[in-house]
């Protein structure tokens, strides 16, 4: 795994367990992002909100017993990268829907999550 494989890249990160966050936000520090927004909720993931503001997202499927899947379609239909993480094991129907975005069933080793982060960014 490349120390800084996400140098520069400005990461959203969409998870509702603060601790998770957390993890996932310094994981990607240390993988180079440089700048990283988190949203525990659909509230500040309105349609109002620009999505040119990051670069890639990490979405879990559910906040708080909440869908995140009309999050997760505008960002497909704005051609925005993302990976999928969930805490619920059957994440095979996305693939219909979600074409190549990867999903990561929780709990995850970093590297995976990584990958799939720097693979939906374009850098392999």
């Amino acid at each position: 795994m490349i120390k800084n494989i996400l140098s520069g890249l400005r990461i959203l990160i969409v998870e509702d367990d603060s601790l998770i966050a957390l993890d996932v936000e310094q994981l990607c520090r240390d993988h180079g992002a440089s700048y990283i927004v988190i949203e525990r909720d659909l509230d500040g993931l309105g349609s109002e909100r620009p999505l040119d503001d990051f670069d890639v997202a990490i979405v879990d499927l559910m906040l708080s017993g909440v869908s995140a899947l009309p999050f997760a379609e505008r960002l497909r239909d704005r051609n925005r990268p993302f990976v999928f993480t969930s805490g619920f094991g059957d994440m095979d129907g996305l693939q219909g829907s979600f074409p190549g975005v990867r999903a990561i069933g929780k709990p995850f080793s970093g590297s995976d999550l990584i990958e799939a982060v720097a693979a939906a960014a374009g850098r392999h």
